[in-house]
């Protein structure tokens, strides 16, 4: 298994970007590579199972873990067959306001290190203002 950690800090403000993750519509209008997402809920909560649809019709299943609002924080298992990937997300004040966001990701090395260059790209359009 393999850990990878990434931060990105923007000018939105922490409770705003706790939003625009608690809110699972909202993903793809900050994650370019969802497409869409299917939940039976509207907001993110422990034990809900959904689909992830990205690019080409794909559709990963998926299982909320965790969540902690008070502490905006969450995590979450993306699976097909026996590969996946966990990935724990939390927001915290920016250093200079606005919000930083992070990212653990841990699963094999090749799911991981495949995945890191579209969640930079997501994690810094999560923050933007």
């Amino acid at each position: 298994m393999t850990t990878l950690t990434l931060h990105a800090t923007g000018t939105a403000a922490p409770a705003e970007v706790w939003e625009r993750y608690a809110v699972p519509a909202r993903w793809p209008g900050w994650s370019p590579q969802i497409i869409g997402v299917e939940l039976p809920v509207d907001r993110l909560a422990p034990g809900v199972t959904g689909r992830v649809r990205g690019p080409l019709g794909l559709a990963v299943p998926f299982t909320v873990e965790q969540v902690d609002e008070a502490a905006r924080r969450w995590s979450w298992r993306v699976a097909v067959g026996p590969l996946g990937v966990r990935l724990l997300h939390w927001v915290a004040e920016g250093p200079d306001g606005g919000a930083t966001t992070g990212l653990r990701l841990t699963g094999p090395a090749p799911l991981v290190l495949a995945y890191a260059p579209a969640a930079r790209l997501a994690l810094a359009r999560l923050v933007r203002g």
